[in-house]
């Protein structure tokens, strides 16, 4: 585990896991996983073994929550999120990788993909928007629930009763809490006030929208929105689907595997033209 500086000197701690296929595996680009809201890095845990068969994996904690600093300027964007990637990947040494967001860090990967093109390359968004300005907004029952802190409101909006049921711990697949008030305050007003309109159409990566039918933290007339303002971009919907979709249903982290499988193979024709 390491820690990157942010352009403000926050610490950022970040950590690389490398590849059960060996290092050897370098026709692949590593993929950094992009939490939402609130969310540490653990909330990858019960899926990061499927993407470390193949692939290395940077994982990280957004700051102010985990193990970063909570540190926060007067005004903090998803840009600003973004900006902080970029200064993990710098620190890891990494210089393109496939780049999965989901939620806040769907939308926190819009801008990296937009800003820092040259770093993505792929991009999947799962239980994202573009913003409220221009996507659909989520009930203000989700909002409350967001909110409050309140873990068993919180877990009804990712998971379905009958996972809920059969898993006590899901409540640890949220990851940890943020470290302060002022930085559950910071993270809400980043994500609410994302307006990713003018990014879509800078996205050159290869882009993947997933999307639960049944998430009413991020609607899901967003993937439409998203698919449709992103060039190329491909939608894939799980019927019943929650937010926490990729938990539940962890088959579809398989096709975000072979999506960008399918990207890389593409880069490695085109190096061989």
């Amino acid at each position: 585990m390491s820690f990157a500086r942010a352009n403000d000197a926050t610490r950022l701690w970040y950590t690389v896991h490398e590849s059960e296929a060996g290092q050897s595996q370098t026709s692949r680009h590593p993929i950094v996983l992009i939490a939402g809201q609130s969310v540490s890095h653990q909330g990858w845990g019960p899926v990061l073994a499927q993407f470390t068969r193949r692939h290395r994996v940077l994982v990280f904690d957004h700051r102010g929550v985990g193990a970063s600093d909570a540190t926060f300027p007067a005004e903090f964007s998803t840009r600003d999120f973004a900006r902080d990637v970029v200064a993990i990947l710098d620190d890891a040494g990494i210089e393109r990788a496939h780049v999965y967001g989901h939620s806040m860090g769907g939308r926190i990967a819009q801008w990296l993909a937009a800003d820092s093109p040259a770093r993505v390359a792929g991009l999947a968004l799962g239980g994202t928007t573009v913003g409220d300005a221009h996507g659909a907004a989520r009930p203000a029952s989700a909002t409350r629930a967001l909110m409050s802190g309140d873990t068993d409101a919180l877990l009804e909006l990712f998971y379905s009763p009958d996972w809920l049921a059969a898993n006590a711990d899901a409540d640890a697949m949220l990851g940890a809490a943020p470290r302060t008030a002022e930085a559950r305050r910071k993270h809400f007003a980043a994500s609410t006030g994302h307006d990713g309109w003018e990014a879509l159409g800078r996205i050159a990566s290869p882009t993947l929208v997933i999307h639960g039918t049944a998430d009413e933290l991020a609607v899901p007339e967003n993937a439409r929105i998203l698919s449709s303002g992103i060039r190329g971009a491909e939608l894939v919907l799980i019927d019943g689907a929650r937010h926490g979709y990729f938990v539940e249903n962890p088959e579809t982290n398989e096709l975000v595997l072979e999506f960008f499988d399918r990207v890389d193979r593409a880069n490695r024709a085109d190096r061989a033209d």
